[in-house]
């Protein structure tokens, strides 16, 4: 039977890579070669897990139900349009009935009136935008063959609302807007302490681009919620974003975090630690306060992220001759000079976690992949053919750190050496 769960498995693990998958906003990814079997942790939960995949993808993932903060109002934690906050949360059972999983959601930041105005008619800005149901996949599956560690855990989705990684406390009167992101971070937190958080003996900050730099704004306060026997740990998928400058020698990135910074007074809420030695706009950007998180954190990033080549290092306002369009949105179109430019961006990058990096209770994952975000998504986060440094990929090498297992300090080779990437390219 082991025998024909190894060829299946195989055999789907080939199929997924010969398709092109199209994702909800246009873009494409593109999988390459699976890493051969025999090359998979030899643990026999993850071999068992990858053996399993094919059969699990028969079935839908599952689809979680919106839950509304309904105290949050009375505290002025509000959206910015005054909404309600809201999460999705799936109960654990067995061994993980008091395990927690708390993941923040990303989707950019607003920076001026007008941005945060248009924002407020969308999800990012307004519960009622928000769809009712959304599914948990990667690393809050709930399949012990998608998600071998955290599959039993009680596992949260709080959605982001507030234009500002959970962490303004200002308004604007005239615009009505609400810049409340501390104050949802705070009173969702409570409330998902009275709904048995409280209980934890195992629980893990996890987010994505906004939210994954929520995750390290917010990592040590998330350690204060619980008690020291605990085990809590932080984990910011594709939060790493780097204050260098972009093609035109221009710092967009910089003027662009300054304006939400000053926007939404946050200042406060910054850590201390960085806000101490540093302006506060300084300490939005995750390489000035990594050094300051007491609280052991993981770091899964691409050395080539997509947004911030979109958006802050070939932005299309410092590409005045358009020079730069084909390889914004395709590595493949990329010329020399583009990729030693992208290089660079590596180097300031690996520069950036040295000193993160010398603390044992630190950990990261650092591959080479045009991508953006990759717990989420179950084909990187953990499938036949997901996104490998050597012999581990993504999940592994996170469960093997928080779980204390190995030490998980992994840097990819330079590009084009990984073959085992999922790159976003964009239409």
């Amino acid at each position: 039977m082991m025998m024909l769960y190894l060829w299946l498995g195989f055999m789907y693990g080939l199929m997924m890579c010969s398709l092109t998958w199209k994702c909800v906003n246009c873009s494409e990814f593109e999988h390459s070669q699976p890493l051969p079997l025999q090359d998979w942790n030899n643990n026999v939960t993850y071999k068992a897990a990858a053996f399993a995949y094919a059969y699990a993808r028969r079935t839908p993932p599952l689809m979680v139900g919106l839950t509304l903060v309904n105290a949050a109002a009375s505290k002025g934690a509000v959206c910015l349009d005054g909404s309600l906050p809201g999460y999705h949360i799936h109960r654990g059972y067995g061994s993980g009935a008091n395990s927690w999983l708390v993941q923040l959601e990303g989707g950019g930041w607003c920076n001026s009136i007008r941005k945060c105005v248009f924002s407020k008619k969308t999800r990012h800005g307004s519960s009622h935008y928000m769809e009712k149901h959304i599914p948990f996949e990667g690393i809050l599956s709930n399949k012990n063959e998608e998600n071998p560690d955290f599959y039993n855990w009680n596992r949260v989705k709080v959605r982001y609302c507030d234009g500002g990684s959970f962490s303004g406390d200002s308004q604007n009167e005239a615009a009505q807007l609400y810049f409340r992101g501390q104050r949802i971070w705070s009173v969702v937190m409570e409330d998902l302490m009275s709904k048995g958080m409280r209980y934890a003996n195992q629980a893990l900050l996890s987010g994505c681009s906004a939210g994954g730099l929520a995750a390290i704004i917010h990592c040590d306060e998330f350690r204060h919620l619980f008690p020291r026997t605990a085990r809590v740990k932080c984990l910011s998928d594709a939060g790493l974003f780097l204050d260098v400058p972009d093609i035109s020698g221009w710092r967009t990135l910089r003027y662009m975090f300054a304006g939400v910074v000053m926007l939404q007074g946050m200042q406060k809420n910054l850590p201390q630690g960085c806000t101490k030695r540093f302006n506060p706009i300084m300490c939005f950007f995750p390489q000035r306060s990594i050094a300051s998180v007491r609280t052991p954190l993981f770091l899964v990033n691409t050395a080539y992220d997509t947004w911030q080549i979109q958006v802050s290092l070939a932005p299309a306002s410092a590409d005045h001759h358009g020079y730069w369009n084909g390889c914004r949105k395709n590595y493949a179109r990329c010329t020399g000079s583009q990729i030693s430019f992208l290089q660079g961006f590596r180097n300031q990058m690996l520069y950036a976690v040295r000193g993160f990096s010398r603390l044992k209770k630190n950990g990261f994952f650092i591959n080479s992949c045009f991508a953006h975000c990759q717990t989420e998504r179950q084909d990187t986060w953990f499938s036949p053919g997901s996104p490998h440094i050597k012999s581990k990929g993504i999940a592994e090498s996170v469960g093997n750190w928080y779980f204390d297992r190995a030490v998980s300090m992994a840097i990819d080779c330079p590009y084009p050496c990984d073959n085992t990437c999922h790159h976003l390219v964009f239409k």
